[in-house]
């Protein structure tokens, strides 16, 4: 009779029934009534109240029922901790027992009560069992050790339980070495850092020896472990491959992945020349061929990871593509599986077979499938060069079925044929303009809008095309949206006399009816492009484009790598590492292949150091584009019309001549209806956001410092460098501009000669400053109030002031303008003496400037030579003071005049200097130290410019 009897019972009131049962003295009926108990709790009903009569029945010699007892326990232990401590005494004594199956059965049933106020008591059962006679008392014992640890991890290693665990690695039977294994793995898991299996060559011919007594998972224990280990060298990962080779014929699946995983592994190691090498890879094919002989389920876990061994090795699978073929009642996670592997696998051998598959599953009924199947055979063409043409005509032929899902993943992928192989296939747009009208999904309709738009010059209604899709473009999705915007700019440049309405109104729903911001700034970058420069604008949207490359979908080499050494395991299966989703504090170690060479160190950037204002930036500085790079950070330049009281703009409409793509040039579109666009605030020529009452008036210092200059005029030996050519008429389209920067009565100056060597008037000059080291900006408009004619110069003298942005330049004193005039805006650099910094009220009290002489680090002092200098010290000090650079004190040290000065910049940072003249000497030595060491150098040139000139 079966045990269902106990699950059928409907009584009421049983508890009190079953509790007398329990205290009978009859053992038969004993039996029975903890049946029952376990029966009841079984289907979730709370039979907890009869937890001192179950334990009272713990005594008896009968193994089934002592069973039953442990197995009750270990369900309420948890729930009644005080009454579980009832329980100890028994537990010690079953561990003592003659039977060595109650003994295993006290010490299983111990680590699974989880219950600290217990965990203490069992100790000493658990080292007894440890050491037990009887192996099958130790390899329970040992997996009890890793159920504690879990518990109590401080209890465990105080107890010494991990040392004799280690110890159990060299026991004599194999069953009791794996679950010693599988115990310390447990453990490491939980415990990256700490070294428990200390693998060494003799520990691993232990582990080598257990392997092929051992049962099933303890196989699978111990080649989990073997994977961990890192061979000496090549010799060493033959030997061991050459062991666990036989592994691969076991007919437990989880058994081959797990050998498969130790020979993938070790196979880094050996050379490629080797003949064991090959044979191994020979070995390797058959048993993942019999994995997919399985049911459904380890057919998919298999394809998953033969798809990683694919990636890693494929010549291990070559000649087995037969296998990989899709059988009519598969799954279709499976049929998926198989196809990826097949085209991985697809090669120049084998591509005529894989066509003629693919070409089958494409006329199949399953919608995804054929989907997949239309995708593979363009991934074949770009994988097998020598196959594209047949694939062509194999997806014109699906092309013709005329059935709209095989057409539209067929246009897809010929896209994709396209980019791979131009000016090959184009003979077949013609086919594909025909299904435009079937075309419903967004890819399909990005892919036909892009080779309308890359072919434009072959397709002769490519405006009607395009204008068709137009018609709905804000019910489109972004990707066509993106598509047909760049298409249509495609199609502008190649046929600009045609287009111009069509590019007209894209431009107008990109920028001024969409919401999509990714849209509206492709659709303001275009727009700019087509305004300013349509030479630049065609290098940019019609470069020449990269080859894709064959596989698009290959797992990235350290991910692969890492997850080779997770074959067999959930990562294998969803291609993502543990960390992704293994959750809780367990901390999950990553796992690299070993390297046949060693790998170069990585090399720490150092540390940016802190910005011009002497205090460290809160984020290190974006870079600067290089002097070269034209559009830089300047196209975020203010371009909109100004919103402060200012001079009013220029109201001239750009005139471009052929030029002017849009009729209105950069004032039309730049004007008001776009001044919402937040890469476009308050314009060029526009009055800065703070503007000096007068040109004398005080400048602030770009980290917040003012100064009330009080109009103090500045002595006349300053220093004004030459003027030197910054922008040379052939990289500005006949504009030269040359310049210079001098310092008047305390305020800035940009000195620039502006020469038109052009044919073309020029007019409506503006300027703008890229953000810069002591946020320098112009202080009002670039004052060019006539037309400038062809070869005629002009004079302009530019106020400047401290208070526009600052980020942290490279030299320091670089600066990046931006002049734009009817023509167009150029773009150029050039370099400002530091020395136009120095501020009026820069001389330093005697004792604070002892005192700061003293608190600045000696780390920040920088010392320099200017050679050839042939001043007595005080003219040196007269000359230097015209710039601003003030003589503190001077003393005469051994016919050595020492001069201690200082200088203040505009933004509040203090240098001081010591200036040794030696008489008859023309070399000078000077020290400079300074908060921000990083202007030492630039205030060192000005002091050779000043000195020498």
């Amino acid at each position: 009779m079966t045990d269902s009897k106990y699950f059928t019972t409907t009584k009421k009131g049983e508890i009190f029934e079953l509790k007398a049962e329990l205290n009978s003295d009859k053992k038969e009926k004993k039996k029975e009534a903890v049946k029952k108990v376990i029966a009841s709790m079984t289907v979730g009903k709370d039979v907890s109240a009869l937890f001192p009569d179950v334990v009272n029945c713990m005594q008896t010699d009968n193994l089934e029922l002592k069973k039953l007892v442990y197995l009750y326990l270990m369900n309420y232990a948890k729930s009644q901790p005080d009454m579980a401590i009832m329980a100890v005494n028994t537990f010690v004594k079953d561990c003592e027992d003659a039977n060595p199956l109650i003994r295993a059965l006290a010490v299983r049933t111990m680590g699974c009560i989880r219950v600290d106020k217990i965990t203490e008591y069992l100790c000493e059962p658990l080292r007894k069992c440890l050491k037990d006679e009887d192996p099958y008392v130790r390899k329970t014992a040992a997996v009890c050790v890793a159920k504690l640890h879990d518990i109590n991890a401080q209890l465990v290693e105080d107890q010494g339980f991990l040392d004799t665990l280690k110890d159990l690695i060299s026991d004599s039977n194999p069953m009791v070495v794996a679950n010693a294994v599988a115990a310390l793995s447990e453990i490491a898991e939980s415990h990256p850092n700490s070294n428990l299996l200390d693998l060494n060559p003799q520990s691993i011919n232990k582990l080598l020896t257990a392997l092929n007594e051992c049962t099933e998972w303890g196989q699978i224990f111990i080649l989990d472990c073997l994977a961990n280990y890192t061979p000496r060298d090549d010799r060493e990962s033959q030997s061991i491959c050459e062991r666990v080779t036989p592994r691969l014929s076991h007919a437990n699946s989880a058994v081959v992945l797990s050998a498969v995983k130790v020979l993938m592994k070790f196979m880094e190691m050996l050379p490629k020349d080797l003949d064991y090498y090959s044979t191994l890879l020979k070995k390797l094919a058959p048993p993942l061929v019999t994995l997919l002989s399985a049911e459904p389920e380890l057919q998919y876990v298999a394809l998953r990871n033969i798809n990683l061994i694919v990636q890693k090795r494929p010549e291990i699978l070559k000649h087995e593509m037969k296998v990989f073929f899709v059988k009519y009642n598969d799954p279709i996670y499976v049929k998926l599986e198989k196809l990826d592997i097949m085209i991985r696998l697809a090669s120049q051998a084998n591509i005529a077979q894989v066509l003629a598959e693919l070409k089958e599953y494409a006329t199949e009924v399953d919608v995804d499938f054929v989907r997949k199947a239309v995708r593979a055979i363009g991934r074949c063409a770009i994988k097998v060069e020598q196959s594209a043409e047949r694939c062509v005509s194999t997806l014109l032929d699906l092309i013709q079925t005329k059935v709209n899902y095989v057409v539209q993943e067929a246009i897809v992928v010929i896209k994709d044929i396209f980019r791979k192989y131009p000016n090959k296939y184009e003979s077949v747009i013609a086919t594909l303009c025909e299904n435009l009208d079937s075309l419903d999904e967004p890819e399909a309709r990005a892919a036909m809008i892009w080779i309308v738009g890359e072919y434009a010059e072959r397709i002769d209604n490519a405006d009607e095309l395009l204008e068709s899709f137009l018609e709905g473009f804000h019910d489109e999705s972004t990707q066509v949206q993106l598509q047909l915007l760049t298409a249509i700019v495609k199609l502008f440049l190649k046929k600009p006399t045609e287009t111009q309405e069509l590019v007209q109104q894209v431009l107008s729903l990109a920028t001024q009816d969409s919401d999509n911001p990714d849209l509206r700034d492709r659709g303001y970058i275009y727009w700019r492009l087509l305004s300013t420069d349509p030479v630049a604008a065609k290098e940019v949207v019609l470069a020449e484009k990269p080859l894709i490359s064959e596989e698009t979908d290959l797992i990235e080499p350290t991910l692969l790598e890492e997850l080779i050494c997770h074959i067999g395991t959930l990562a294998s299966v969803y291609h993502k590492p543990p960390s992704a989703f293994v959750e809780g504090s367990r901390g999950v170690m990553h796992k690299r292949l070993p390297a046949r060479t060693g790998s170069g160190e990585s090399t720490e950037s150092p540390d940016v150091g802190t910005a011009a204002g002497g205090s460290a930036p809160e984020s290190a500085p974006s870079i600067i584009p290089s002097q070269g790079d034209l559009l830089g950070d300047l196209l975020n330049l203010d371009m909109a019309p100004p919103t402060t009281s200012g001079p009013p703009p220029p109201t001239t409409g750009m005139q471009m001549g052929g030029m002017d793509l849009l009729g209105g040039g950069l004032d039309s579109l730049l004007g008001g209806d776009i001044g919402g666009s937040p890469a476009m605030g308050a314009g060029f020529g526009a009055a800065p956001a703070v503007m000096p009452a007068s040109l004398n008036a005080p400048v602030g210092g770009g980290l917040g410092d003012l100064f009330d200059l009080g109009g103090v005029g500045m002595p006349t030996g300053a220093y004004i460098p030459p003027k030197i050519v910054w922008l040379p008429a052939m990289k500005a389209k006949g504009l030269e501009i040359s310049g210079t920067f001098a310092r008047r009565a305390g305020v800035i100056q940009m000195e620039l000669i502006l020469t038109n060597k052009a044919m073309s008037v020029m007019t409506d000059f503006a300027i703008q400053f890229n953000r810069n080291s002591f946020g320098l900006a112009p202080a009002g408009p670039l004052q060019v109030l006539t037309p400038l004619g062809p070869n005629q110069t002009i004079e302009v003298s530019l106020p400047l002031s401290t208070v526009g942005p600052v980020m942290k330049m490279d030299p320091l004193n670089n600066l990046q303008v931006a002049v734009k005039n009817n023509i167009d805006v150029f773009y150029f650099s050039c370099q400002y003496p530091i020395s136009m910094l120095f501020v009026e009220d820069g001389k330093m009290e005697r004792q604070v400037f002892l005192a700061t002489w003293k608190d600045i680090p000696n780390d920040n002092e920088s010392q320099f030579q200017i050679k050839d200098c042939h001043l007595n010290s005080d003219a040196a000090s007269s000359k230097l003071q015209g710039s601003n650079i003030f003589t503190i004190a001077k003393r005469t040290v051994e016919g050595q005049d020492m001069l201690y000065m200082s200088i203040k910049l505009s933004n509040g940072i203090w240098v001081l200097a010591e200036l040794r003249v030696q008489a008859g000497n023309p070399n000078y030595t000077i020290s400079l130290k300074c908060r921000a060491p990083e202007v030492s150098q630039c205030v060192f040139q000005c002091y050779e410019a000043v000195l020498k000139n």
